[in-house]
């Protein structure tokens, strides 16, 4: 398998010489950082939309052949169709997108392959791996822009990556893990229908932000958004993708929660959209809902609560603002979260006291 480049250099390097290394082998990158004029386009569509219509293929025909097979057993992929054009949006070529929440990698490979350069941190080193190979095969395919992924926590951001790249970063996409219904595979057997790809890991490491409640997930998005807002140039954007989820019949407002640690973190937010997870045909909606979602629905309404499919996530952006002045520094006591590394994934945690 062919090595990609690690981004933005050697884990292992004293913090000093990894930052010297980083200069000296991208002088020009901050000259490559351009505002994008603040417009964006649906896929396929006219500018200024606030719904992006990113579900035209389902997920398995947008990965087929540009993901390597192992990335379906993630429990909640994003789209890449939502990656791309939050890329193409946001960014232009030559800019930084970091995923601090990468999984298997989706954002960086989007990225990569719309010429951006890209980082992403992963805490279960199973999905980093995963993300490794899927960069891997990008660059197979063509794709021109640089992505690396460190294993670690994320709500630790600033540790794992070096201080060269404060002020770097032009975007920053990611989604906290949300809605257990919606996760997961399915297979008929002998004694019904059996769930697996359901879990982040087996169960016995809680370090991951999906194992927390609302509560301690919105506190430690917070951790990972106030790392971000440090490494984002001035007028950088942050594009989350959320939605929220009923428990016990109760709604779970996590994009509410996401817009409220944003905002404590220094951030401002800015616009609400929608990314489409139901293609568009004559002008009505096809939904793609799982398996889980489909019995979700069903037992709500056999007593009687009307629930129905979904059929978008929020797409929660924010900006850092334009004059540090007016920006409240990340004052976060907590640490910061996050993920791996490129195909010669080394686990940059260790020195950290962090699992990973």
């Amino acid at each position: 398998m062919a090595e990609h480049t690690p981004f933005p250099t050697d884990p292992h390097q004293p913090a000093s010489r990894a930052e010297d290394t980083y200069r000296s082998q991208h002088r020009d990158y901050p000259g490559r950082h351009r505002d994008t004029g603040g417009r964006h386009r649906a896929p396929d569509g006219p500018t200024d939309l606030s719904v992006w219509a990113t579900a035209q293929q389902t997920g398995p025909v947008q990965r087929r052949g540009r993901y390597v097979p192992e990335s379906v057993k993630h429990p909640a992929r994003m789209l890449p169709a939502i990656a791309a054009h939050a890329v193409r949006a946001y960014t232009r070529p030559g800019d930084l997108v970091l995923d601090p929440m990468c999984g298997i990698g989706t954002t960086l490979v989007e990225a990569a392959h719309a010429g951006r350069d890209a980082i992403g941190v992963e805490y279960e080193p199973r999905w980093s791996n995963i993300a490794d190979a899927n960069i891997t095969h990008a660059q197979h395919q063509g794709a021109t822009g640089r992505a690396s992924v460190v294993r670690g926590d994320a709500t630790r951001l600033r540790s794992l990556l070096p201080a060269a790249l404060t002020g770097q970063v032009a975007l920053v996409v990611t989604s906290p893990p949300y809605g257990p219904t919606v996760h997961g595979l399915v297979r008929p057997g002998a004694g019904g229908v059996a769930k697996f790809d359901n879990a982040y890991n087996d169960g016995t490491d809680r370090g991951n932000l999906a194992y927390r409640d609302l509560t301690g997930l919105a506190d430690g998005f917070e951790q990972i958004l106030a790392g971000c807002a440090a490494l984002l140039r001035p007028g950088g954007t942050v594009v989350v993708t959320a939605r929220p989820w009923r428990k016990n019949g109760q709604l779970v407002d996590l994009p509410s929660a996401v817009i409220a640690a944003g905002t404590r973190a220094g951030l401002i937010p800015t616009e609400r959209c929608v990314a489409l997870l139901a293609a568009v045909r004559d002008g009505h909606l096809v939904a793609r809902p799982s398996f889980f979602q489909l019995q979700a629905v069903r037992k709500a309404r056999t007593t009687g609560t009307p629930l129905h499919l979904i059929t978008h996530e929020d797409v929660l952006i924010f900006t850092k603002p334009q004059s540090s002045a007016s920006s409240a520094e990340p004052t976060c006591s907590h640490g910061e979260s996050g993920g791996h590394q490129g195909s010669s994934s080394r686990d940059v945690a260790g020195d950290l006291g962090e699992g990973g």
